[in-house]
């Protein structure tokens, strides 16, 4: 499942601090107690002496719930850092940084901040960033919800927001779009979707991580806990003390009566504006109001802080190992320039005694390139195991007069082993990974090769396709096709190897030029 396939973000793109969305980030973020932040930048090759220039800044607002209404707004705002004047905005973020009122969320935020700091400082906003607080790691959270249901502790493991995504929201991030050149403007519709989802993630598994908290009745053990809170009036106070502590009655009145506390807070607070006073808490000239009790208690006892220190505003230094190993370093990237570029023929060719079918192995680098080369007929394997050594790569890929595919250019230096054996893919997304090698190889697709080859396994299709009724038969005890299905006069396919049921979803008829940057292919969809 994608994001983009739930519920459409409202994104804003901040391009400047005179324009609308910039207003409306302003206002947002005196409504938001909790926001989400991630930060993207142009990647680095190799060892630089200088940090990255920190291209887009994503923060995505949880908006607190109007009066009269139980769900919260979701917002994210993509602050483009190359086109704002870095010294307008650098108050406001600082103060958003350090506001008690706000929670600050983010996955493994700490580099982000360091570049983030870097960036500004390069543009004089001299001190820059040095604290985040209050702040939650969204590792933290996973560890905790992780514990919880298994009942033990368990070592942390380093997972990825992807990971972490899918195991606690269910949902598959991508992340091809995380190596893309984010310095380059305009950015891409798909950027743009890719750095909202990366941010709004946040909130949701945090909404998660408050909902499983709050279900434990971690924070409704002692509700005269809360008749202390300075936000509590004396007549809630009296509703408290006339119902049972345990009663679900009391969390709905409580809810309700802050509700209706807070609506006026911000009622007189906005009185207070239209008579020309200015609302300043107590560290932030940001008109924040305070967290709820239940956030502020998650704060209490999950709350972390980010502050950096001097050695983390400084790119760590490496030490140059003299002349010969500059002159190695020399050698090898002449040595990759040659070898990158496939030199042909390839091992399925006929004056080498192969078929004339091309064949592929991707490894784990480009493993989602085998789908998009099987959709189209290609004959693309993928390692034996899962975490294969280089060799067995190697040995894979010569038993079987296969073409390695890779982005990993340390196998490169195996060329002399198997000669025009291996390939390095330049292109980072998949679709333009699958025109690369098309374009490189000569690959002729025709029509018949579409969906010929099952996207699980990479085996052939039965030739003649099923019937309805034969596709119910072959799938008894196997596989269940959906009732929606029988109705629509399909027909399915089924892998001779793995006994996968696919069936036609007609879409788009096949349309592949030989050159041309994007293209449209007949689908079938696995049942």
């Amino acid at each position: 499942m994608d994001p983009s396939d739930q519920n459409p973000l409202t994104i804003h793109l901040v391009t400047t601090t005179n324009s609308p969305e910039f207003t409306h980030l302003t206002e947002s973020l005196t409504r938001s107690s909790i926001i989400g932040l991630d930060a993207e930048w142009k990647p680095v090759r190799g060892h630089q002496s200088t940090f990255p220039t920190v291209a887009l800044l994503q923060l995505a607002c949880q908006l607190r719930p109007q009066f009269g209404s139980d769900s919260a707004e979701s917002l994210v705002f993509l602050l483009d850092l190359s086109l704002i004047r870095l010294s307008s905005i650098w108050k406001l973020l600082k103060e958003v940084f350090a506001s008690p009122d706000i929670l600050k969320l983010g996955f493994r935020f700490k580099q982000d901040l360091v570049y983030l700091s870097s960036t500004f400082c390069s543009q004089g906003c001299d001190p820059g960033f040095h604290k985040v607080e209050p702040y939650l790691d969204i590792t933290s959270i996973y560890h905790f919800l992780q514990h919880k249901q298994r009942g033990r502790k368990i070592p942390k493991e380093t997972k990825s927001l992807a990971t972490i995504c899918n195991e606690v929201l269910g949902i598959s991030l991508s992340k091809e779009l995380q190596c893309s050149d984010w310095s380059h403007r305009p950015l891409t519709e798909e950027q743009k979707a890719y750095a909202a989802i990366d941010a709004h993630c946040l909130l949701e598994i945090f909404n998660v991580f408050r909902a499983n908290v709050s279900k434990e009745g971690e924070f409704y053990n002692n509700v005269m806990e809360l008749q202390s809170s300075n936000i509590i009036s004396h007549g809630l106070k009296e509703i408290l003390e006339r119902f049972d502590a345990g009663d679900a009655l009391i969390r709905t009145r409580f809810s309700e009566a802050l509700n209706i506390i807070q609506a006026t807070v911000a009622s007189e607070d906005s009185h207070r504006i239209a008579r020309g006073e200015r609302v300043v808490s107590i560290t932030s000239s940001i008109n924040t109001l305070p967290m709820d009790e239940l956030l502020l208690n998650i704060v209490r006892r999950f709350g972390e802080k980010i502050v950096l220190g001097e050695s983390d505003r400084k790119p760590k230094a490496f030490r140059k190992k003299g002349k010969k190993r500059s002159s190695i370093v020399t050698c090898r990237e002449k040595l990759l320039g040659n070898i990158c570029d496939w030199q042909g023929p390839p091992p399925w060719d006929f004056s080498l005694g192969g078929d004339g079918c091309p064949k592929f192995l991707c490894d784990v680098m480009v493993e989602g390139l085998a789908k998009h080369l099987r959709c189209v007929g290609i004959d693309a394997a993928i390692p034996y195991s899962k975490k294969p050594e280089s060799r067995e790569l190697i040995d894979q890929a010569r038993k079987e007069h296969r073409v390695l595919l890779t982005r990993d250019a340390k196998l490169l230096r195996f060329q002399y082993l198997i000669k025009n054996q291996i390939y390095r893919v330049k292109s980072l997304l998949k679709n333009e990974q699958l025109l690369e090698v098309i374009e490189t190889f000569k690959l002729q697709i025709s029509e018949d090769q579409l969906m010929s080859r099952c996207t699980k396994c990479n085996g052939r299709f039965i030739q003649k396709p099923l019937s309805t009724e034969e596709a119910v038969e072959a799938a008894k005890g196997f596989q269940k096709i959906p009732d929606c299905l029988f109705n629509k006069n399909l027909e399915f396919w089924q892998c001779m190897d793995c006994n996968q049921l696919y069936w036609e979803e007609q879409l788009r008829i096949a349309s592949l030029p030989r050159s041309s940057s994007s293209f449209h292919y007949q689908r079938k969809r696995e049942v």
